[in-house]
């Protein structure tokens, strides 16, 4: 930890390095926590994730959850907030999750975000949620996990009926 306080642009490295180098379960992720972003076990990061510049540690990602591909993950707007990413949710790919300054933003245990999805408020757990704007689609009875093949994990889903969904718009 010496040679981070050391080297000023070290956590920037760092942070160039775990959006390009392989190792979704292993070399991303501790690359991550070098930087002081709060990930638990059995985290997958996927390739080109961008996670917090200036306030990695306001970030955490509990266990199990798994962030896709070109994810971007800001938790300040004029000052840090917080992001919570609980266990076994799921990002889809390219999804945007931004947070204000002073909030707390959580994405519930079990949540899954499809992809291409912009979230900037807090997510239900065991909800799957998506674009164009985010809207909660049903309940999730079984955790979309890297074992989870999709078939299992669509038989999943109870729909919910449209006066029951909450979260949907901004």
């Amino acid at each position: 930890m010496g040679l981070i306080r050391i080297l000023p642009g070290f956590k920037r490295v760092l942070h160039l390095m775990a959006r390009s180098l392989p190792g979704g379960f292993s070399l991303r992720p501790s690359l991550h926590r070098l930087r002081g972003v709060k990930l638990h076990n059995d985290v997958w990061i996927g390739e080109d994730v961008y996670i917090e510049e200036e306030y990695p540690e306001a970030v955490e990602i509990q266990d199990g959850a798994a962030v896709a591909t070109r994810c971007t993950i800001i938790a300040h707007t004029k000052g840090p907030g917080k992001i919570v990413i609980e266990k076994y949710a799921a990002i889809g790919a390219g999804c945007v999750i931004v947070c204000a300054s002073g909030q707390t933003l959580t994405i519930g245990e079990g949540a899954v975000i499809s992809a291409g999805s912009t979230v900037s408020h807090s997510i239900p757990a065991r909800t799957l949620c998506g674009a164009p704007r985010i809207k909660t689609f049903g309940i999730v009875t079984v955790p979309f996990r890297v074992a989870t093949t999709l078939d299992e994990f669509r038989r999943g889903v109870k729909p919910m009926r449209a006066k029951n969904r909450k979260g949907e718009g901004s």
